[in-house]
C-alpha cells in the first residue's frame, strides 16, 4: 500500500514545477493557414499550406514550421512580414531575412521547412526592419511580438508566377481550447478533493 499523503505532496510539487517552467519561459504559439486567397491581392493558386511560428521570450528564440503544397508557380522566397495598419490586412515590409528564410526549399511547388532563428543576432531580421523599429534587435522582436498578438504580421510564400507572393496566412495567437482548460480546472479540482477525502 503506499502512502496518499506523500503521493499527493508528490502531485502537487510536480504541479507547481510544471507552474514555474511555464513562467520561466514564455513560450508563445502563432499560427496561419496559407492560401492565395489570402493574399492582398487575392489569386486562384492551388496552392495551400500552414506556417507555425513559436516564440520563446525567456531564450529569445523564434522556432519557424512552414508546410506547403500545390503551389503554381516555384518558390522564390518566404518570409514574415511586419506591420500592416489594420489587423489581418494589407501589405508591409519584411522583417525577417531577405532574400529569403536561410535553408527555405526554393525552386519547389511543394515542401516543408522548419529553422529556429536567435532573435538576438542582427543576422535573424531585415536590417531595414531593425532600423525601422529602433535600431536593435530587441526593438524588432518587441515590435513583431506586438505585431503578432495585434494580428498584424504575415507569412507568405512567393513563386516565379507570383512575384508577390502565392500564398500568405496572418499569424494568429493559437491559444488552449476552453475545454482543456475546463479539464484541467476538473482535474486539479478532483486531485484536492481526493486529498481531503
Amino acid at each position: 500500500m503506499y502512502n496518499t499523503k506523500k503521493f499527493t505532496h508528490w502531485i502537487t510539487g510536480g504541479l507547481l514545477v510544471l507552474a514555474g517552467s511555464a513562467a520561466q519561459a514564455d513560450v508563445l504559439i502563432y499560427t496561419a493557414s496559407l492560401s492565395g486567397g489570402a493574399e492582398a491581392v487575392a489569386n486562384a493558386s492551388t496552392g495551400f499550406g500552414t506556417a507555425t511560428v513559436t516564440i520563446n521570450t525567456t531564450a529569445h528564440s523564434m522556432l519557424v514550421d512552414v508546410m506547403f503544397d500545390a503551389l503554381m508557380g516555384l518558390t522564390s522566397a518566404a518570409h514574415i512580414h511586419c506591420c500592416t495598419a489594420s489587423p489581418n490586412t494589407g501589405t508591409v515590409g519584411v522583417a525577417t531575412p531577405l532574400p529569403n528564410f536561410p535553408g527555405f526549399p526554393t525552386g519547389v511547388t511543394g515542401g516543408v521547412y522548419r529553422q529556429t532563428f536567435d532573435l538576438t543576432q542582427a543576422i535573424s531580421w531585415n536590417n531595414g526592419f531593425i532600423i525601422a523599429k529602433g535600431g536593435t534587435p530587441a526593438a524588432a522582436e518587441s515590435a513583431l511580438l506586438a505585431a503578432l498578438e495585434g494580428d498584424t504580421a504575415y507569412l507568405n510564400i512567393h513563386t516565379d508566377l507570383f512575384l508577390s507572393g502565392e500564398i500568405r496566412g496572418f499569424l494568429t495567437r493559437d491559444l488552449p481550447e476552453p475545454g482543456v482548460l475546463s479539464l484541467l480546472g476538473l482535474g486539479l479540482g478532483g486531485l484536492l478533493a481526493w486529498r481531503r477525502g
